[in-house]
């Protein structure tokens, strides 16, 4: 097989077809973008999920004055059973399971909702006293020691309330999750359509030289000869949508995550993001995505020219 020959069919077939190259191109660049986007973004939440699940706490809220839930009864709790909340988070029972913790009081708890609803009008209709005091606990192992630490204390008198707050990080991350599959159920739907766009190109691009597949076949040339160059114009096209979607996708991870998001005004250090590197783990995948979609929907095309 001569590659200069072949080429140089595959260049006539590409300029014949400049509008449906054009869509291949403009569908795979979309399609391949949503796929891309898709993979960082389960790479994202694995990130934040190591991040945020080894810094996730058990938060035990200590009664207030206006408590009827848990072991209140419109009561303050004592000092006394805020001594003995300290007592049992030190015992030998819990430990072990312990890595460290310490009380948050009123004005802290005060402070950080200040920082939290800054501009808020609930602010205003708030006082320390209204807020709980509570202890936070930070864990060993927190997959398998919150709920020691929950039952251990929840029990206790002047205990309001015991919450593992990675009950707020799964809510988080199931939004995500949910956002994720959606990208990826478009991206099926648009690598369908690009699919079905190179098959038909190549269709066409066959039926227009179907005179010379029936010369070539007489002539003795091989089904490999024949359908190289069809499944080359498909690949080239779709190897640049690729690389246009690989592209695109180290642009949105520089400039807007590692950019916008990653600056000290909007997430700064709060989570740790995905970086360029990610985006250049993903840029050969789609370009590998592109090439091998391509190829199997033209050689799929091409067979029916190749029957005798």
């Amino acid at each position: 097989m001569r590659l200069g020959l072949v080429l140089g069919e595959a260049a006539q077939g590409l300029r014949r077809n400049v509008a449906m190259v054009i869509s291949v191109v403009l569908v795979t660049f979309i399609s391949l973008t949503f796929v891309g986007a898709a993979i960082l973004l389960q790479m994202q939440i694995v990130q934040m999920k190591g991040y945020w699940y080894d810094r996730a706490q058990v938060a035990i809220y200590l009664c207030t004055s206006f408590d009827t839930t848990g072991n209140c009864s419109s009561a303050e709790a004592t000092p006394d059973q805020i001594a003995a909340v300290k007592a049992q988070l030190e015992s030998a029972t819990l430990k072990p399971y312990i890595k460290h913790f310490q009380i948050e009081t009123h004005a802290e708890a005060y402070k950080n909702f200040k920082q939290q609803f800054a501009g808020s009008p609930l602010v205003a209709f708030t006082t320390p006293a209204s807020l709980n005091e509570s202890y936070r606990v930070t864990l060993n192992d927190p997959n398998k020691d919150a709920a020691i630490v929950i039952e251990d204390t929840k029990g206790l008198a002047g205990v309001q309330d015991v919450e593992d707050q990675r009950a707020y990080l799964d809510q988080i991350f199931s939004v995500l999750n949910a956002a994720s599959l959606t990208a990826i159920g478009l991206a099926v739907l648009m690598l369908i359509a690009a699919v079905l766009l190179i098959a038909t190109t190549i269709r066409l691009s066959a039926f227009s030289r179907r005179r010379e597949i029936g010369i070539m076949r007489l002539v003795g040339a091989s089904n490999r000869y024949i359908q190289t160059p069809f499944i080359l114009e498909g690949v080239f096209a779709a190897l640049i949508g690729s690389v246009l979607a690989g592209g695109a996708i180290v642009a949105i991870v520089q400039f807007f995550v590692k950019d916008y998001l990653g600056s000290p005004t909007v997430l700064g250090s709060a989570t740790t993001l995905i970086g360029p590197a990610d985006a250049w783990v993903v840029f050969p995948i789609l370009v590998a995505l592109g090439a091998l979609l391509a190829s199997l929907s033209a050689g799929a095309a091409i067979s029916r020219y190749l029957k005798v």
